[in-house]
């Protein structure tokens, strides 16, 4: 893609990925007389955390992730809270993706979005119980009335036939619904090819902005060519910041005062993957697992049916390594340089009170292949090591901030500044899954005038049908109904019964 250059911008988006490229179109859908820039350091767009190979590409809606669900309260019940959010945040992606879709902006659905049940398989009487305390909470609200439970080791089987094949007998159970699989890498590249045509638009890719200054009310980014030495300066009334793990450095340069004692703690990632027909065939879910003890906070590992580049194959991970390099093009000394004097003593906070989470990361990337086997066979009994190959897998940046305490959150979270000149994203999942939600509370928190007419409201509704609505609540079950039914006719997704 050839670099265009916006002169005088309304606004620049930093990164090509998901969030900027969802952001970007609802922005000038809002109002087609913006001046959008965007900027991406690669020469190719959407290669980081957004790419198919980086990214998990579950329509993360709460189905099987349990860390979404991750005990239980006083009573004995588990709290839906968490999942309900997401599940709600999703059929906003859901819902935009099926008008972009239908507004010709996309392409075909299908090359970028399939249908595919959200598997959440447990073993051991102690998961099996909760599973089914899981379930019987979820069953109660309308967002998971579909799903379905069984602890039959023959209708799991049939659900999933590598997960039980060979697996010793005990106590085992399982929960499917109704979800997704997205190739968000291809996606947002969709989204900015249909931008980078706009009036007043312009896509530079393969320049990297190297820092960001305030000066008299409004931005002054300092931009660089990889290719050439090139430099140029670009203006701004608003920034958004979508660089993933490249936004701490890019928010430190700005110098506001809420961007002081910000850090960042970088987790590298791995894949198995399995490109064998004879297997790939046989699997037709995402299969989650219960949550490792030893690292509650990253997550499960998972089994997935994946389509990547035309190319039917199988992913499990992914696995956890450290690294200082905060994205995978990036340097080792992305996270030394990111130390100051103001944020030293909340990176070593919280390395003192993750020290188990520290230490598992370097087990993780001491591992060897048969150390890797084991866990893939946790969930395929019969794996071969043959048949699997190591992947390098994209890097997130857990954020980490002095009033934390040393906690690590790894959540999703938009930073804006006090004048709401500037917003960027931090942390990791459920990341993008709910871009279309990130890029709505980025219009409402900065660029509310956006909405303040009737016509700006309408626009929105065209986009997300159900966003001044609150979905979660039982009188909103038949539009919650209606919308999701629409938008999966939109998306061409053809869920089975």
């Amino acid at each position: 893609m050839n670099a265009r250059i916006v002169e005088a911008a309304d606004i620049v988006l930093i990164g090509s990925g998901i969030m900027s490229a969802t952001l970007a179109v609802m922005l000038k859908w809002l109002d087609p007389q913006l001046r959008i820039q965007m900027v991406e350091i690669t020469s190719e767009l959407a290669q980081e955390a957004s790419d198919g190979w980086n990214n998990a590409g579950t329509g993360h809606a709460g189905i099987c992730e349990l860390s979404y669900t991750p005990a239980r309260d006083e009573r004995g019940g588990v709290p839906i809270c968490r999942a309900l959010r997401i599940f709600e945040q999703f059929e906003h992606s859901k819902q935009f993706w099926g008008s972009v879709a239908a507004a010709g902006i996309v392409g075909a659905p299908a090359d970028f979005i399939h249908a595919v049940p959200h598997i959440c398989f447990v073993k051991g009487a102690e998961d099996v119980d909760f599973l089914q305390a899981r379930h019987a909470a979820m069953l109660e609200h309308h967002f998971f009335r579909g799903m379905t439970l069984t602890t039959d080791s023959s209708v799991i089987h049939q659900w999933a036939p590598l997960v039980m094949e060979g697996r010793d007998p005990g106590p085992v159970a399982a929960t499917t619904g109704d979800g997704t699989e997205v190739d968000y890498g291809l996606l947002a590249r969709r989204l900015c090819g249909w931008l980078a045509q706009q009036e007043h638009c312009g896509i530079a890719s393969g320049w990297k902005v190297a820092s960001l200054k305030r000066s008299v009310g409004e931005w002054h980014l300092t931009m660089k060519c990889q290719t050439t030495g090139e430099k140029r300066r670009q203006r701004a009334n608003f920034v958004f910041v979508g660089a993933g793990g490249g936004s701490l450095p890019l928010l430190q340069s700005t110098g506001l005062a809420e961007v002081a004692g910000l850090a960042g703690f970088p987790i590298g990632g791995q894949w198995l993957a399995c490109d064998e027909p004879s297997i790939c065939s046989r699997h037709e879910a995402k299969v989650y697992g219960a949550t490792p003890r030893s690292s509650p906070s990253l997550g499960a590992g998972h089994l997935d049916v994946r389509r990547l580049n035309g190319q039917r194959l199988l992913l499990f991970g992914p696995f956890a390594s450290w690294t200082t390099r905060f994205l995978k093009h990036g340097r080792w000394s992305d996270l030394p340089l990111s130390i100051r004097p103001n944020n030293l003593g909340a990176l070593l906070q919280t390395g003192a009170r993750n020290l188990p989470l520290v230490k598992y990361l370097f087990t993780q990337g001491l591992q060897g292949m048969a150390d890797r086997m084991e866990a893939v066979r946790a969930f395929y009994p019969n794996a071969c090591s043959e048949n699997w190959r190591v992947v390098q897998a994209g890097i997130r940046v857990q954020t980490i901030k002095k009033q934390d305490r040393g906690a690590l959150s790894f959540d999703t979270e938009v930073f804006s500044s006090a004048d709401r000149s500037v917003s960027a994203l931090l942390g990791a999942s459920p990341g993008a899954s709910v871009s279309v939600n990130i890029a709505l509370e980025v219009v409402q928190t900065c660029l509310p005038h956006l909405l303040a007419s009737s016509e700006g409201q309408e626009r929105m509704r065209q986009m997300i049908p159900t966003y001044a609505h609150d979905l979660k609540q039982p009188s909103n079950a038949t539009l919650f109904e209606k919308t999701t039914r629409e938008a999966a006719e939109r998306l061409q997704l053809t869920f089975k019964p």
